[in-house]
């Protein structure tokens, strides 16, 4: 099964299992005060063409299905691309970030700060759980060693993460941290992008890469959280050709040329380049 069809595959499930027309024929990624947004999300919705939820799900049934639907897209489609980026990857959803190498250290800040509250306050909460994790599973010598003999012991590449016999527990290293914003009418969709910073700046070692995938129809919705640089990577859309098509049908020429500056921008792709980006 190639890309396009495990795409085709995301498609369904989203429509099956989260996307929900209301009895006014308003889709559960619109916001019903806004007429661009109702439109441009029930083009998106005819597009995609698949059988909808018959039952409106709750917020929080929305956004566990929505992370449990792309974390299985990006891993059987990050699997398809194992000879470009080889190597045992781990996905999970919601996994504390001290688990990973570079914010191991993070769990000690943390019990310090439960223990002193007005640190905290003044410090703030250190710990992430980003929506959805990759992880790099460290490697032992006899796989490095696996074509040619790479490395026999000693204090050679004594201190990298990535050689499993540098630890007594090995941890995995955080690769990619992907936060799934079902849509950005919340303030809480800004959550990402101070999320990525902590990821930048409480590091010790890789940076991940810090991404957020979104099913929200509006281009200048996305445009908060997707324009400027340094706390993210990009917003992948789940549907960005549908987007498209009916931003274009839609006709309006402010947003016409927000989703063109978002697209050309570097700054919105489509969930299946997101695999692709990964394997950097």
């Amino acid at each position: 099964m190639g890309i396009e069809a495990l795409r085709r595959s995301y498609h369904r499930e989203i429509c099956q299992r989260i996307l929900f027309l209301k009895p006014d024929n308003t889709p559960n990624i619109a916001d019903k005060h806004s007429r661009a947004s109702v439109e441009l999300a029930r083009g998106v919705v005819h597009r995609l063409g698949y059988p909808l939820r018959k039952t409106l799900p709750s917020g929080q049934t929305a956004g566990v299905a929505f992370e449990e639907v792309t974390k299985n897209f990006l891993e059987d489609s990050f699997r398809l691309l194992a000879s470009l980026r080889p190597g045992e990857w781990a996905f999970s959803v919601n996994a504390d970030i001290t688990q990973f190498d570079q914010y191991e250290h993070l769990a000690d800040l943390s019990q310090v700060l439960a223990e002193h509250k007005n640190l905290k306050s003044a410090l703030g909460d250190y710990l992430i759980k980003p929506d959805i994790v990759i992880g790099r599973v460290p490697v032992s010598d006899e796989e490095i060693n696996r074509e040619e003999i790479v490395i026999r012991g000693g204090d050679t590449a004594s201190l990298s993460p990535l050689r499993a016999s540098n630890a007594q527990t090995p941890k995995q290293i955080l690769h990619a941290s992907i936060s799934c914003k079902w849509t950005m009418r919340s303030d809480r969709a800004q959550n990402a992008r101070s999320e990525g910073l902590n990821l930048i700046r409480n590091r010790k070692g890789h940076t991940p890469h810090i991404t957020i995938v979104t099913a929200e129809p509006y281009p200048l919705r996305i445009a908060s959280v997707a324009l400027g640089t340094g706390d993210i990577d990009c917003v992948y859309h789940i549907a960005l050709t549908e987007l498209g098509e009916a931003v274009a049908a839609y006709g309006n020429e402010p947003i016409s040329e927000m989703f063109d500056t978002l697209v050309k921008g570097k700054r919105l792709r489509d969930i299946s380049d997101l695999p692709f980006d990964l394997a950097i």
